[in-house]
């Protein structure tokens, strides 16, 4: 037996329960001034003074548990703290973890927001720092670049290397290394890098050498004019956008570069085409099936047709339409085909995230054999040039938290550009009112806009005529965010593949270098998502439930009737 001394009173307590133990648990000696028994497991062994404290008697395999226990909890109470930089900074310094610090294979994350759907939460916030200054995608070694990597090798035109030159764009990057020679070799191309990693350079550089030196061999005749090149975007501004880099590309060789956006009608799109058919066409889906219902579109001599943020146009909301587009070019299933008379269609499939359902759509306009995959190193993992904070707020309080963070980019980076984005086009109205009412200037942009409203909105904003951008996801789909300082989720993405575009409006390739991302956190359903981000964070993992490779589509089973 062990002995306990306790207090009178701890003891008197312990004495009006002791009828519910046994006996052979737990056996109580008292001296408190009384003389006489109680029970069969208590006596009073000697005269005592009121001073006198009583003791309880502990069995030993009880105490020896106890002692176990104790040290199990002080063996495996692991610090994530090293010395070095934090990776993962919470409210609670406890559940911080260091840069030099790896999760084991089967150790279980302590995560910062393991409490967060609790209403007391509201308040607490922690932030992945940026581990590295530069991008994944810009190679940090800049002697190294010097030597090797430079559009001159990639074998591109000098004319094309001028016109980057002005652009202020001397080295490629790594997706551009990567995809560039291989398209030029007429593979058939299925391209998924992070965002803002020069994915548009990295099919139209290529595709404008292709007709230039198609042009200069005199392959077509003159008075034939024919679209050579369709780049298929999901939306106007995107469109617009890839536009105004292939007229700056195609400037030195006469090339002619047309768009056609939804929204507008159909007389607008007949005079699109009135004028000639161009040799780039950027278009979105609407408008092309509605162009190629009315025969306004000839395919014919078609050399390349791109997809663009291909996670988009291959989702549900799209894929019946581009599986309509698709049956209209003949594409080619091996580079032989992409080259003489008769040549079919070479198909470049672009996108910062990995698209699903990408296999069964394409299976039905080529073989999947010939596409060749390229994939980031990176690809669907956190970019870990970018500081991203989290912060548990009520919806309430979140409008206040915004100006506040508003407030604090302007007091201590002098200001810059910002995108705040909201989940429904309601929600950006009503906030935009709001902001007005706090003297905050912005522009909006979401899909409920007229075309002609929307029109210049987001160029207007690119330029830095306003400073704030308050927007849907229909901003977070490939539009040039260069300028942009500060990401705002004000409603939580619903979707992985959404935080990734979101995030990636900063840390662009040729953007600033200190962007940031802040989401703010309220509902129950947000709360699983920012706990998966953070496992992956603290794991160094891509996102969990990303698809990462081509899945050839499972063959329908037939029935027979008995």
């Amino acid at each position: 037996m062990h002995s306990v001394k306790v207090g009178c009173v701890a003891v008197s307590r312990a004495l009006s329960s002791s009828r519910t133990l046994r006996p052979d648990v737990v056996k109580v000696s008292v001296c408190c001034g009384l003389h006489g028994s109680v029970g069969q497991t208590r006596s009073c062994q000697t005269a005592a003074t009121p001073g006198d404290t009583a003791v309880i008697r502990i069995p030993r395999y009880m105490q020896t548990r106890v002692d176990n226990v104790k040290q199990t909890r002080g063996k495996f109470k692991i610090n994530t703290i090293k010395g070095g930089r934090i990776l993962i900074q919470s409210k609670d310094p406890n559940l911080n973890q260091s840069v030099g610090y790896m999760l084991g294979k089967f150790e279980q994350p302590s995560l910062c927001s393991k409490g967060w759907k609790h209403n007391k939460s509201f308040g607490d916030y922690f932030t992945i720092n940026n581990t590295k200054a530069v991008a994944p995608f810009v190679a940090e070694n800049q002697e190294d670049v010097e030597q090797k990597a430079s559009f001159s090798n990639l074998r591109i035109c000098k004319e094309l290397v001028e016109a980057l030159d002005k652009m202020n764009i001397t080295h490629p990057t790594t997706v551009q290394l990567q995809t560039i020679p291989k398209v030029m070799k007429g593979q058939n191309i299925v391209c998924a890098a992070e965002t803002g990693s020069g994915k548009t350079l990295s099919y139209l550089l290529p595709v404008v050498h292709r007709l230039q030196a198609d042009k200069e061999s005199e392959t077509y005749e003159e008075g034939e004019h024919r679209i050579r090149t369709v780049v298929l975007v999901p939306s106007r501004e995107l469109a617009e956008q890839v536009a105004a880099v292939s007229r700056t590309l195609c400037a030195p060789f006469g090339l002619l570069t047309k768009t056609v956006g939804g929204g507008r009608g159909v007389g607008h799109i007949k005079m699109v085409f009135k004028g000639g058919q161009p040799d780039i066409l950027v278009a979105t889906p609407g408008a092309l099936v509605k162009a190629l219902r009315r025969r306004y579109l000839d395919f014919s001599e078609l050399s390349f047709f791109v997809v663009d943020e291909a996670d988009t146009m291959f989702d549900p909301s799209f894929s019946d339409m581009l599986e309509d587009i698709l049956h209209h070019p003949n594409i080619a299933s091996n580079p032989k085909e992409t080259r003489g008379p008769g040549h079919k269609a070479q198909l470049l499939v672009v996108g910062a995230t990995f698209p699903g359902g990408v296999g069964e759509v394409l299976s039905k306009v080529t073989d999947l054999g010939s596409m060749v995959v390229i994939k980031s190193k990176m690809l669907h993992f956190l970019m870990p040039h970018v500081k991203q904070t989290f912060l548990k707020v009520k919806g309430a309080d979140k409008i206040l938290e915004l100006h506040q963070a508003l407030k604090m980019l302007q007091q201590d980076k002098g200001g810059g550009a910002v995108v705040v984005f909201c989940n429904k086009s309601a929600t950006v109205n009503w906030l935009g009112y709001s902001l007005e009412e706090m003297g905050v200037q912005h522009v909006r942009l979401q899909g409920e806009m007229p075309a002609v409203v929307r029109a210049g909105i987001f160029r207007s904003f690119q330029k830095g005529t306003v400073d704030v951008l308050i927007c849907t996801d229909i901003a977070s789909r490939g539009l040039d965010t260069s300028r942009v300082r500060l990401v705002v989720n004000y409603d939580f993405p619903e979707t992985h593949t959404d935080y990734i575009h979101r995030a990636g409006r900063v840390g662009r390739a040729g953007g600033v270098e200190d962007g940031e991302v802040l989401s703010f956190v309220t509902h129950l359903w947000d709360v699983e998502l920012v706990q998966k981000i953070e496992t992956a964070a603290r794991r160094r993992t891509s996102l969990p439930g990303m698809e990462s490779d081509i899945h050839k589509p499972k063959p329908k089973v037939v029935e027979e009737e008995g």
